[in-house]
């Protein structure tokens, strides 16, 4: 297998030799798995990767070889095998914003992290509180990183549709951290995982 081999190749490959998938397990593991540790915490993360990569493999053979990439579609994937666990997601953010502010020191002298420390409980209470459609669309933008295409691509939704959940979700978060509706970013909504 080369290393510049498509995803779509090495998919396609892997339909006769079932070896030439681990071309795209290689290069797409560590960004599902960090996404979903991000997601679901650590122990989680395990199983639902190892969960993620088993239903792409099993289901290579719907994969769109027009795709260059399978990136939107492991991530459309991971994104459904962390739906199956909301419950815990959300029992965790609650837990985090139920445990207020921690005591913060000043003593780095880093003021913006003392101010993102004092709003991590409001930001989880918003982000247990989203519509699961909404936390999807940002989780991807912001924990994936994938850009808004890649996001219609993953969840198989109109593009139009990713804009306008992603606008709800980001009023949604300015809201509950009472931030001025012009371009705010919301780089790291991960209050309790890295």
């Amino acid at each position: 297998m080369s290393a510049k081999q498509t995803d779509s190749e090495a998919i396609a490959a892997s339909l006769s030799e079932p070896k030439a998938f681990g071309v795209v397990f290689e290069r797409h593991f560590e960004p599902i798995h960090r996404y979903l540790r991000r997601r679901l915490g650590a122990q989680r993360a395990e199983e639902a990767t190892a969960q993620t990569f088993f239903l792409a493999f099993d289901g290579r053979g719907r994969f769109d070889p027009r795709q260059p990439s399978a990136r939107p579609w492991i991530f459309g994937i991971a994104t459904n095998v962390a739906g199956r666990h909301r419950r815990h997601e959300i029992r965790e953010l609650r837990a985090t914003a139920a445990l207020g502010v921690e005591r913060a020191s000043d003593a780095d002298g880093s003021e913006a992290r003392l101010d993102a420390e004092r709003m991590r409980g409001t930001l989880a209470r918003c982000l247990a509180e989203l519509p699961a459609e909404e936390s999807d669309v940002l989780y991807l933008l912001v924990w994936a990183e994938l850009d808004q295409p890649e996001i219609a691509a993953a969840l198989g939704i109109p593009l139009g549709t990713v804009k306008s959940r992603l606008s709800r979700a980001r009023g949604r978060v300015r809201s509950a951290l009472d931030l001025p509706d012009h371009d705010q970013s919301t780089a790291d909504l991960s209050p309790t995982r890295r």
